[in-house]
């Protein structure tokens, strides 16, 4: 870990005179909105208790500006860019400006939906600012992939951090959080506001921290209880019964798997933990 400047980290100026010199415009299609401000990105790192012997992996590091304060405090980063100029410029942009960290920075171009590798040691944790759209996806895939990463601090749409670290019982409750807690303890980290992205998004945006647990002890497999997951939600207004029929075969299966499993078949899925729905996969399995 080294000291830095203060001015090694991006501003509105900075961000805006990199995306000009680049022709770079923030896409919707990808969801792009970029932090401008020093602040928000020190505490983003601060939350994520980053700490100096940690390897984090971001994701989306568009102009650098999340990337910068990592540098700050880790010990290595490795960012995972797919927009081709994004990621040729990113290099020139950590040299320039913090010289003394570059050697401690890689780069993977490409979509982080097909990184099943990285290279140096494995990464110990995940910091980013995810595109809206892709986040839970990006993120399940992450974990999912890299089972050294012990803890997650992401940054997405408001919206999708309450589902993510929504209790059984709330009605935001869903897929993404049961999948979610299969892997990590999950929870709100607080609010950030439209003002620090350029360009300002019209939703606000939360932080989400994830620390790593041992999955639900089960004999059936991710896979196993992921389908129950996923069928359970696709009709989630109808029983488990009715939800599940597909799933098991017939709904006196469904009930029979949720009998053996000890939950009630008229209970609705978004009352269930995810050591319930694994209890339900094995019941069938």
């Amino acid at each position: 870990m080294s000291t830095t400047e203060p001015d090694a980290l991006l501003g509105p100026a900075d961000i805006r005179e990199l995306a000009a010199a680049l022709g770079v415009r923030p896409t919707k299609q990808r969801g792009q909105n970029f932090v401008i401000d020093a602040n928000t990105v020190r505490r983003i790192v601060r939350t994520a208790e980053v700490r100096p012997d940690d390897v984090v992996v971001e994701v989306g590091p568009g102009l650098g500006s999340l990337t910068l304060a990592l540098l700050e405090a880790a010990d290595r980063v490795i960012a995972v860019e797919i927009d081709d100029t994004l990621a040729a410029a990113l290099p020139t942009t950590i040299t320039a400006r913090m010289p003394e960290r570059a050697s401690h920075f890689s780069l993977v171009h490409s979509d982080a939906m097909n990184v099943d590798e990285l290279p140096g040691p494995p990464p110990t944790a995940l910091v980013a600012n995810l595109p809206y759209n892709v986040a839970v996806p990006v993120l399940l895939h992450m974990l999912d992939r890299f089972p050294s990463i012990e803890r997650t601090l992401v940054m997405v749409q408001a919206e999708v951090a309450d589902r993510l670290a929504a209790a059984p019982g709330n009605k935001v409750y869903g897929v993404p959080s049961v999948k979610a807690n299969w892997y990590a303890e999950v929870k709100r980290a607080g609010a950030i506001g439209r003002n620090v992205f350029w360009p300002a998004p019209n939703v606000d945006s939360g932080l989400v921290s994830l620390v790593r647990r041992d999955p639900p002890k089960t004999t059936a497999t991710k896979r196993e209880v992921f389908a129950v997951v996923d069928a359970a939600f696709a009709q989630r207004r109808k029983t488990l019964r009715a939800a599940l029929a597909g799933w098991a075969g017939s709904p006196a299966a469904a009930e029979a798997a949720l009998v053996a499993a000890g939950v009630s078949p008229q209970a609705r899925g978004e009352s269930l933990t995810v050591e319930e729905f694994a209890r339900i996969a094995e019941a069938k399995a």
